[in-house]
């Protein structure tokens, strides 16, 4: 009876033993189980799939009236346990706290995913789009066409590679226009390269090459010229328009071959006045105070026979009450009667001064070991110093604040 007393009591130990253990195991797996859960103060309410699916409708009725399409942003249901705050626009914005997910309960469907997505605003698809290339499209009132071509420059044979391109939107005064493109590279006029003529046609594609030898240390005192023509019936040559383009501020080498259109500009028709003629634009900034110069081109030049080869230049002087306040001047191109220069020049000025200030730009020849000779010289102002297309050039200035004012105006010899 002892024995089996003693057996029985170490039963019942065992026993309690072991349902003291589980006991504790359970408690220590729950008390676990609640500092690695933290209970959410207020859920958000999930709205239901027809709600969505009525609001994106509604908004899509909404945007078909805008220039573009929005794009819903929603939420993912990973994430719905975040705290919101409702707007005022039906908006949602995240709170700042710390990033909680609820734990995934198995594989949901996209029907479910969808259901308990948050709308949360919605992405312009326009803010991501590249620029979009508008030289074909964009044409400003009064233009006579558009020139594209490319060039290219090799350094061990010397040879400049320009390709004609295309020419789009002439605007011819017949109907009819078959035209075609001459090439010089000045200061030489006297030689050009010429297209194929292409028949009826108003957007003539040209993709033509042509080849020019000029030397590296001469290549950026060189300038391109093309002169557009049309055919007429009886075989005779028109001008249409030309361009102009200076290769100076170019960086042309084998690896780099620029690609560039230009509009077309009347030529000057009219003879050039005794001295030669200068073209430039002025601009004045009123917010920064600055008067700027364009020096642009000059053409009938006597240039002094003696020494040809002499370099041109512009020089620009900003003056007040007749007193000089700055000078600037364009680089020096080699002795020609048509020198293109394409130079921005900018002056501080104040408002309060355009009234009593006023520009000389003189034309000199330079001369190795001695003065510069003066080959012309033009003056705009106000009335106090100017009169006729000077006036009118410096007027038009002021009335046109940010505008580059461009003109013609005739040199004269005065010092």
């Amino acid at each position: 009876e002892q024995a089996v007393a003693v057996a029985g009591g170490l039963i019942g130990g065992i026993l309690l033993f072991v349902l003291l253990g589980i006991t504790a195991y359970l408690l220590w797996k729950k008390f676990c189980r609640l500092f690695s859960y933290e209970k959410l103060i207020n859920p958000v309410k999930t709205t239901n799939a027809n709600a969505i699916f009525q609001g994106q409708a509604n908004s899509e009725m909404q945007l078909k009236s805008t220039r573009s399409r929005s794009v819903p942003f929603i939420i993912p249901p990973t994430l719905h346990g975040r705290d919101w705050i409702h707007l005022t626009n039906e908006e949602q914005v995240q709170e700042a706290s710390d990033p909680y997910t609820t734990p995934q309960s198995g594989p949901r469907s996209s029907f479910h995913s969808l259901a308990a997505a948050y709308v949360v605003g919605t992405i312009n698809p326009d803010l991501y789009k590249s620029p979009e290339d508008k030289s074909e499209t964009d044409f400003p009132d009064g233009n006579i066409g558009r020139l594209w071509f490319s060039i290219e420059y090799e350094q061990e044979s010397e040879r400049l590679l320009v390709s004609l391109i295309k020419v789009r939107k002439l605007q011819p005064p017949a109907d009819s226009c078959s035209p075609f493109v001459k090439i010089y590279l000045l200061p030489d006029e006297r030689s050009y390269l010429q297209s194929k003529t292409k028949c009826k046609t108003l957007n003539p594609q040209f993709d033509e090459n042509f080849v020019f030898q000029v030397s590296s240390k001469m290549l950026l005192q060189r300038t391109l010229k093309f002169l557009v023509y049309r055919v007429d019936k009886q075989k005779k040559h028109h001008l249409l328009g030309q361009v102009i383009f200076p290769l100076k501020n170019e960086a042309l080498t084998e690896d780099n071959k620029l690609v560039i259109w230009r509009d077309l500009e009347k030529e000057n028709l009219e003879p050039p006045s005794e001295y030669g003629d200068i073209q430039f634009s002025l601009s004045y900034n009123d917010y920064l105070g600055r008067l700027t110069v364009v020096v642009l081109r000059a053409r009938g030049l006597k240039l002094q026979e003696e020494s040809p080869a002499a370099g041109v230049y512009v020089k620009v002087s900003l003056m007040n009450n007749n007193k000089l306040i700055k000078s600037k001047k364009t680089a020096a191109l080699l002795g020609t009667p048509n020198p293109v220069y394409n130079e921005t020049l900018s002056f501080k000025a104040d408002q309060t001064e355009l009234d009593t200030a006023s520009l000389s730009l003189s034309v000199l020849q330079s001369n190795k070991g001695e003065k510069a000779l003066l080959l012309g010289r033009v003056v705009v102002g106000p009335f106090m110093y100017t009169r006729g297309k000077e006036l009118e050039h410096w007027n038009e200035m002021i009335s046109k604040p940010k505008e580059l004012v461009k003109r013609w105006h005739a040199l004269c010899h005065s010092t």
